[in-house]
């Protein structure tokens, strides 16, 4: 059997990258955006805020479906909520008409990272498997990396809504996928009230971490959502055991528990840095398209991560491994905080740097543990759900510098968000001291 995995990788990476287009293009716009709506910064964070947020709600139903039916048809769903949602956003006539439009957008965009890991851990083995995932992660976030370098230009040639209508490029790229969608599901019952008890309360913390920027009653529903979602999301869970949203097969599995939250302070730090670095540089005068220059260097550093997630994979272990992201991530933060601080291009750049390695190396690292995990009949929901606590991690990241940061500043904001890659090393722990154990 010929290898295809480079190229595969290589194209569910693309795809990645341009759905993450959705927040990293859209960060520079938003001074214009908020311009033309006539809203503050911390209205206009809400943008990347909800897309993040249903990236990460309904990433789970992808992977639960993808079990039951496949990937083909998941996955082209969700391509399609994500062009119609885009192209929406680019021609809304409104503010709340662009929310909703961003609510779609995300959910739409969802089924790429949960299928595209979902796709290569069922299709390659071993050594092969990780180096497949490592080069999806790096071009991923390389193509993320450039996502305000497209942003900025864009908008300067086109203006902001033509911004907003870039990730539709992820449609091109389908065909060029279609030979590795192949598999079939089980054809089983989806959990529609778990789906939505998840999403709920996840809705609710995303809510209340980001409310001292918008003000009582947000944090009144978030705390509503949490105190209502997380009690009926357990009790569902004993009712549905075995083939409900959340089946105890994974819950119940805590290297899947452990690995997801250690994971998620990666795309905490990558999205908390997508507001700040922009939102600072814009302050001081920088244009969008200069903005996006200044990352151009993480984007390639980005290309060479595979060259070392690979190996560092197979030599040390996913829990070894998670670790070094998530003290990458922890000084990324400290650095950016210190670059915004000190009104510092070049800092800036050393810190989102330091973050692109930390993601090219840590969502391989929490994908292999998860997949080797669990029986591969629950792999799919298992990604998924471990894809949504990675992806809630990134949304709370938006979150905590886009409220936070209005109240104590973008700098303390940073500070206060490298605390959670510190807890999840704490998560970690276990897994650590049980990989250091001889087998």
């Amino acid at each position: 059997m010929v290898d295809d995995s480079r190229r595969i990788s290589v194209l569910l990476g693309l795809l990645f990258g341009l759905a993450g287009m959705g927040s990293a293009s859209a960060a520079v716009a938003l001074p214009m955006l908020g311009d033309h709506f006539d809203i503050g910064v911390g209205q206009s964070t809400w943008v990347i805020s909800l897309y993040a947020l249903m990236l990460a709600v309904t990433t789970a139903v992808y992977g639960r479906i993808s079990d039951l039916v496949g990937v083909k048809g998941p996955l082209l769903v969700g391509i399609g909520l994500m062009t119609a949602g885009a192209l929406v956003a680019a021609a809304a006539p409104s503010y709340g008409v662009l929310l909703v439009a961003r609510l779609f957008q995300g959910a739409g965009a969802a089924a790429v990272p949960t299928l595209g890991v979902a796709i290569l851990s069922s299709r390659y083995d071993g050594a092969i498997r990780g180096l497949a995932l490592g080069r999806l992660a790096a071009v991923a976030a390389a193509i993320s990396c450039l996502g305000p370098l497209v942003g900025g230009v864009v908008e300067h040639a086109f203006g902001w809504r033509a911004v907003l209508a870039v990730p539709i490029l992820g449609a091109a790229v389908i065909p060029f996928l279609w030979r590795a969608l192949v598999g079939e599901g089980t054809g089983a019952g989806l959990d529609i009230l778990g789906a939505v008890l998840v999403a709920l309360t996840a809705a609710g913390l995303v809510l209340l971490v980001q409310s001292p920027s918008t003000g009582l009653v947000v944090a009144l529903v978030g705390v509503l959502l949490l105190v209502l979602g997380a009690p009926l999301a357990a009790l569902q869970v004993r009712r549905r055991p075995l083939d409900g949203f959340l089946p105890t097969a994974v819950i119940g599995n805590r290297t899947v528990v452990r690995s997801a939250l250690a994971a998620a302070a990666v795309p905490a730090a990558w999205f908390g840095q997508l507001i700040a670095v922009p939102a600072v540089l814009v302050h001081d005068g920088w244009e969008p398209w200069q903005v996006g220059l200044l990352l151009v260097p993480s984007a390639v550093v980005a290309m060479f991560v595979p060259r070392i997630v690979g190996p560092l994979l197979a030599r040390t272990g996913s829990a070894i491994t998670l670790a070094v992201a998530g003290s990458t991530a922890t000084f990324a933060l400290l650095v950016t905080g210190l670059g915004a601080g000190l009104d510092s291009a070049p800092v800036l750049g050393v810190g989102v740097l330091l973050v692109t390695v930390a993601f090219g190396i840590g969502q391989p690292a929490m994908t292999a543990a998860v997949s080797s995990a669990v029986h591969q009949d629950v792999r799919g929901v298992a990604l998924g759900i471990a894809t949504l606590v990675f992806m809630t991690g990134g949304s709370v990241g938006s979150a905590v510098v886009g409220g936070a940061g209005g109240v104590l500043g973008v700098p303390l904001a940073l500070a206060l968000l490298a605390l959670l890659p510190v807890l999840g090393l704490v998560v970690l722990i276990p897994e650590l001291r049980r990989q250091a154990v001889p087998a």
